[in-house]
């Protein structure tokens, strides 16, 4: 591990008021996210100027952005040197103390590693063939290797509510197998059989990950009210054992149709916008969604495309909103061919190769917040991809990685990838050159200096 990020993490733990100052540590694929006893002795503003600290958010505690491979040396190191004993998952008292989008995030983030294997995995056994078949005019769709990465990329999208539910229950002071058992209940092919309703409201994955979290927050209540409750003699015996009888009449009688409907009713929404809104949905979707990351609320989207993949078997509002991402990468490059200061170029060239790759965080923190404009015309460059993209019908399997990494991930073969790279080359251009001409000028270097 590097000496200099020892030094930075006694920096991290010097300016959130020492080691006896963090009561909880986290962390995500970017970010090293802290819960403090005392908010007044931590010196945010210090934190975000400091070297290797690509920006500081306040939310649900302190989330401070290091960008992927260095926030997990941080956190190893941090760990280290605390009370490990403060980081034992607590009981939660539920969802009044914490935002709904920061719970989704709790929820989803542990996810995102095997949404991401999963589907490169798909992404692979379904281009693969494709490319083979274009360029070769060879056959390999039954190939066993083929079948193989098919089966295991969709054993998590077949059993994600499983996971959802152990999440949730984690995240909600619930115990986290029965939440895992709930999630189960969604997805049981026996559901099919049961004789509850006439109109074929309930099938297997009725109302998916909504069905699931909403019958685990339903569970986390009535387990909270037994523990209260019962004698503790019989507490281990009854409040599993009822708690997860009562869930499952309320999850199969009312929770999976309502959600059911309301699953259906949403995706039904969202196409509809998307087709009829056309190029125009994809630019706005696409400008807004750097915002939305800035403010947290595109964590409220993960439960949306995974829904959409459930209904549909693909996404088509994930691509459009990588665009986002494609619009400040053109930006960057603006900057750094403009830019003639080296502390500049170093946050840039530092946070380009993750960019490319779909981890904006960096580049979003360290380089184009700071310098204010930029900001605004990278979100005008990624709208122009959007466009692109929403005109071109361009969806893909998975969610969890964006820019180059999506292109395995892209439906309908060929054709969907020439989709999405000409939005990413329209993102790359439109974000160059409304940051060259508009975005950027020389001043603004003293302003990220300083």
């Amino acid at each position: 591990m590097k000496t200099d990020d020892h030094k930075l993490a006694d920096q991290i733990m010097k300016y959130l008021g020492g080691k006896k100052n963090i009561k909880e540590l986290d962390h995500c694929m970017t970010r090293l996210r802290v819960k403090v006893f005392d908010p007044n002795q931590v010196h945010d503003e210090v934190l975000k100027k400091t070297q290797g600290v690509l920006g500081v958010v306040i939310e649900d505690g302190f989330q401070i952005v290091l960008g992927p491979k260095r926030v997990n040396n941080i956190f190893s190191i941090l760990i280290n040197r605390v009370d490990q004993q403060k980081f034992i998952p607590k009981k939660s008292s539920g969802v009044a103390n914490k935002d709904i989008l920061s719970l989704f995030s709790r929820i989803f983030v542990p996810i995102i590693p095997a949404l991401i294997a999963s589907g490169l995995t798909i992404g692979i056994s379904k281009s693969l063939p494709q490319l083979m078949d274009y360029c070769f005019q060879i056959e390999i769709s039954k190939y066993p290797l083929i079948e193989i990465l098919n089966l295991s990329g969709s054993v998590l999208f077949a059993y994600i509510t499983i996971l959802v539910g152990y999440f949730t229950a984690k995240e909600l002071g619930a115990t986290p197998v029965l939440g895992a058992i709930i999630g189960g209940f969604i997805i049981h092919p026996s559901i099919s059989e049961l004789h509850l309703f006439h109109d074929h409201l309930l099938s297997p994955g009725s109302g998916g990950i909504f069905s699931a979290m909403l019958a685990v927050f339903c569970f986390a209540q009535v387990e909270k009210f037994m523990h209260k409750r019962l004698p503790s003699s019989l507490d281990p015996i009854l409040t599993p054992t009822f708690a997860l009888l009562f869930t499952a009449c309320l999850t199969y009688l009312v929770i999976m149709p309502a959600c059911g409907l309301l699953a259906k009713g949403l995706t039904h929404l969202i196409m509809f916008i998307l087709h009829f809104g056309g190029w125009v949905a994809g630019f706005i979707i696409s400008a807004t969604f750097l915002p939305l990351v800035v403010a947290g609320f595109h964590q409220g989207f993960y439960p949306i495309h995974l829904e959409l993949i459930h209904q549909l078997g693909k996404d088509p509002l994930f691509p459009i909103q990588a665009m986002g991402g494609a619009g400040q990468i053109g930006a960057a490059f603006a900057i750094l061919h403009k830019t003639k200061q080296e502390n500049l170029k170093k946050a840039i060239y530092g946070a380009l190769p993750v960019g490319l790759f779909g981890i904006g965080e960096p580049l979003l923190y360290g380089v184009m917040l700071p310098l204010g404009r930029p900001f605004l015309t990278a979100c005008i460059g990624g709208g122009f991809g959007g466009a692109i993209v929403s005109w071109w019908k361009v969806a893909s399997y998975s969610i969890g990685v964006s820019g180059l990494s999506l292109f395995p991930l892209i439906d309908h073969g060929v054709h969907g990838m020439i989709g999405y790279a000409l939005g990413l080359i329209t993102a790359y251009m439109s974000g160059y050159l409304f940051t060259y001409f508009y975005g950027f000028q020389h001043q603004m270097e003293n302003q990220f200096q300083s």
